[in-house]
């Protein structure tokens, strides 16, 4: 497997780090997996993941967003999207990225996977670029703000006017996140809710591009993200004929336990998109690609995948990995 990092030019000029996972002997794979990471994590640890789908047949790129991983600049703070319009500047450097993608390797099939802050940005991206996806893939992703998120809105709104943009939030990181370890008690750390698989979570810990806490205008414009998302008006505009694959762990908070999960189903069905698959994995938690049982969600992606732009060949698989399928 050949892998790339390198830097590409993003939305107004921005230096924008990138991977890209590929085999030389392939020259013709099947599709191109794009994957947007979550918030306060970057895309090197998508390594395991996209070396499985380079296995078979496909290309992986993938982006460090503004103010994380490789992506922070000098002057920057980590966690800090923009002064002004962040999530949108950020949803500009994937369509880049997407452009980038398409000149090395043009008319191939585009999917798109995103993961929780991904998850997000990636059903931004299907609303506001969908004609350029032949698949979407969100992966623990989440609901409507409620009550907690609107909180949130308010206060990073109230933080950033009146200690600054740039300035970290230990309230809006403990009002959000505070509460997602509550049924995975003792918790060995701050971030059990990620993973049962404790090899995962200490590498997150330990990582120093992971879990830091965020600036209140990061905050803003994620909630601001996420309320835009879940407007009927915009859902709307995804295309109609677009697969979408959501997979989710039955633990993970950010879902609601899966109830988010099944209220983005909703409201995408509802609009009218009539290829959508639900995956909900009993005793997941939050990263399903960081689960134990990883190499059959790997397995059921690639099933997924296979079905919707390569060979049919690979067989669904039932009961043992994918425990719930909602069409």
């Amino acid at each position: 497997m050949d892998r790339k990092g390198y830097y590409i030019k993003g939305y107004q000029g921005k230096r924008i780090y990138c991977i890209r996972w590929s085999n030389p002997e392939n020259t013709e794979p099947k599709a191109v997996i794009q994957i947007a990471h979550g918030m306060a994590e970057h895309i090197d640890r998508y390594d395991d993941f996209a070396g499985f789908l380079v296995q078979k047949g496909y290309v992986v790129f993938g982006n460090d967003h503004r103010g994380h991983g490789k992506t922070l600049d000098k002057d920057q703070v980590y966690g800090h999207l923009s002064d002004e319009k962040g999530w949108q500047k950020t949803l500009r450097d994937l369509n880049y990225l997407r452009e980038e993608i398409e000149k090395q390797y043009p008319e191939k099939p585009v999917i798109m996977l995103g993961h929780s802050m991904g998850s997000f940005l990636a059903r931004d991206y299907a609303q506001e670029f969908g004609s350029h996806l032949q698949g979407l893939i969100l992966s623990g992703t989440g609901g409507k703000l409620g009550v907690i998120g609107n909180l949130g809105l308010w206060i990073a709104k109230l933080e950033k006017l009146l200690r600054g943009k740039r300035r970290k939030s230990p309230l809006l990181d403990q009002l959000i996140f505070g509460k997602y370890n509550k049924n995975f008690e003792p918790a060995e750390t701050s971030f059990d809710w990620l993973s049962s698989n404790e090899w995962e979570v200490r590498a997150y810990v330990e990582d120093p591009l992971c879990g830091n806490i965020m600036t209140a205008g990061f905050y803003v414009d994620l909630l601001q993200g996420i309320k835009k998302i879940h407007q009927p008006k915009n859902i709307k505009k995804m295309p109609k004929d677009l697969p979408v694959l959501l997979f989710s762990g039955e633990l993970d908070p950010v879902g609601k336990e899966g109830k988010g999960v099944r209220e983005v189903q909703k409201g995408i069905e509802e609009q009218g998109v009539r290829d959508l698959q639900v995956v909900l994995y009993p005793e997941g938690r939050h990263e399903m690609l960081h689960e134990n049982n990883k190499e059959a969600v790997y397995q059921d992606i690639l099933s997924w995948l296979e079905e919707k732009v390569g060979e049919p060949s690979v067989k669904r698989l039932e009961g043992e990995s994918l425990k719930e399928v909602v069409k």
